[in-house]
């Protein structure tokens, strides 16, 4: 069963929160920085857990790591990570803590390289999720293949976030997603 098929037809109590992310966020494009380092955080943070339990966490992350604003995450010191291990909101995971920070400054400097985080990614040539992952390893903490493929999907860069029978995936054709602009057609990866 596809992620489009498990939000239209599943009967589980969190559905709820499945079909809100499935048709609002999943693999439409984002523009802003905060939204793709917090879109990353979450991917991370999801790392031998399920999404599920990210899903329910989500407001509690955007709130806790100050809406997601890499300038203010690439300051955190000490006193926050203790701050963010102690918030039961959230995954109370040093490594995956410290990754954020880490990511937030990588980002700062991708700005000060390329203009921006969004930029950086769009000029990117990776032709699959190997290439990408291997960046992504090379670039920033706590990135392995299958967090790079999920963010990658679920901000565009990779297609296949939803089937081409989902309604909601002519209302991402209509953004022009990054995959979509390099192939000009939908290809399996």
């Amino acid at each position: 069963m596809t992620y489009c098929d498990y939000v239209h037809t599943g009967t589980d109590e969190n559905i709820a929160f499945h079909k809100k992310y499935h048709d609002t966020q999943y693999g439409f494009p984002l523009e802003d920085d905060n939204e793709l380092l917090g879109r990353l955080i979450l991917e991370i943070n999801q790392a031998g857990l399920n999404w599920t339990m990210i899903l329910k966490k989500q407001e509690h992350f955007r709130a806790a790591y100050h809406n997601f604003n890499v300038d203010r995450i690439a300051r955190y010191s000490e006193k926050d990570v203790e701050r963010l291990l102690g918030n039961a909101g959230i995954i109370r995971n040093r490594l995956k803590i410290r990754a954020a920070v880490h990511n937030a400054k990588v980002i700062q400097a991708l700005r000060a390289s390329h203009g921006s985080f969004k930029q950086w990614l769009d000029e990117q040539t990776c032709a699959d999720k190997d290439e990408w992952t291997k960046l992504f390893k090379k670039t920033f903490t706590f990135t392995g293949g299958e967090i790079v493929n999920e963010f990658l999907m679920s901000t565009g860069y990779l297609p296949n976030a939803h089937s081409e029978t989902c309604p909601i995936y002519k209302k991402i054709l209509k953004q022009k997603p990054m995959w979509a602009k390099k192939n000009n057609k939908r290809k399996k990866i």
